[in-house]
């Protein structure tokens, strides 16, 4: 029980793997009898081991054929916020045959890449807290039924590993405190633009944070890009001319582990809707933000970044059922 991210991975790993009568014993086991588990819209907050399971674990099982997690991201480490906790964070897939209907989405009978992003808080050898974002705009991408009218900014591309093929547990987990450093300076830069250009010091040259060639792996809605024009294309611009108002930060965690950070916060972002976006036109509301942020630094600067956002729950806010309406198409239709 030393490293918390090998029980902690092992044992997700284990609620997809074993037989149906043993996932209850399971979960009592890697789950505390409080734990409270928050989860993107439409599933919401999971109270214990046995709301753990009915309302998470069996509706994926039902769904897909022989799911499996396929981590890509796993860290953890100690929160630098005020809340603190031993925290392990990270990315997985759960892969399997879409063969049952999901929270109101329609099966394909194909393999899907379904994208999970993670916090866990633990505790004496079991989990106690979490948040995840389960992307399922991305899904619904990946069925052929796209319910907006318009579509990803950026490539709607499979989240790949980092580079370096070196994210699960990292050995030098030293270098994580360097590495958050790296990207709270980031953070901080990123909340004055210049509203012509979008563009913040700090960000990128002499004395920025990103490396010239950083990939960006965005969410289902905005999808992924590479370097600064990248960046700014094909999400910055869109989500700035939207939300021009938008104040970040408001995290309950922020770790970093080896040459990786990651941060949440649930919700991070407090904006108002001034322009179309995603081709849902101006509400004028007032709107929060769930996030998830993981990065891979290099050479002192960011050189990947994985992000996670509930973009159903936004979409909710602005009036859009976007699974709704995905229902009412026909496949292929978007």
């Amino acid at each position: 029980m030393d490293d918390a991210r090998n029980w902690v991975r092992a044992g997700l790993a284990s609620l997809f793997s074993l037989e149906n009568e043993g996932v209850e014993a399971h979960a009592t086991e890697l789950f505390a009898p409080n734990a409270e588990i928050h989860v993107s819209s439409p599933i919401g907050v999971l109270n214990g081991p046995a709301g753990v399971v009915d309302g998470l674990i069996a509706p994926l099982r039902a769904a897909l054929s022989t799911p499996r997690r396929r981590d890509l991201l796993v860290i953890g480490g100690q929160n630098r916020r005020d809340v603190g906790g031993e925290w392990v964070t990270g990315i997985t897939h759960l892969t399997g045959l879409f063969t049952s209907p999901l929270w109101g989405i329609a099966p394909t009978g194909k393999l899907i890449y379904l994208r999970i992003g993670e916090f866990w808080r633990v505790e004496e050898g079991r989990i106690v807290e979490g948040r995840l974002i389960i992307d399922l705009l991305d899904l619904l991408q990946q069925c052929g039924r796209w319910p907006l009218a318009e579509a990803h900014y950026g490539a709607p591309i499979t989240f790949p590993p980092p580079a370096t093929q070196d994210g699960l547990c990292p050995e030098n987990r030293s270098e994580g405190a360097a590495s958050l450093d790296v990207v709270e300076a980031m953070l901080s830069a990123l909340h004055v633009y210049n509203p012509e250009t979008y563009g913040s010091d700090g960000q990128v040259g002499a004395g920025g944070t990103w490396a010239p060639d950083f990939a960006w792996y965005g969410p289902g809605g905005i999808g992924s890009t590479v370097s600064w024009p990248g960046f700014v294309d094909h999400h910055r611009a869109p989500f700035l001319r939207a939300f021009p108002d938008r104040k970040g930060g408001n995290h309950y965690c922020r770790i970093g582990d080896g040459a990786f950070a990651a941060v949440s916060g649930w919700p991070s972002m407090t904006m108002t809707h001034r322009d179309t976006y995603l081709g849902v036109p101006a509400t004028d509301k007032a709107l929060t933000l769930r996030v998830m942020d993981f990065y891979r630094c290099e050479n002192g600067l960011i050189a990947e970044n994985w992000v996670l956002l509930d973009y159903i729950h936004l979409l909710e806010q602005m009036g859009v059922d976007a699974i709704a309406q995905a229902a009412e198409m026909e496949p292929n239709q978007a």
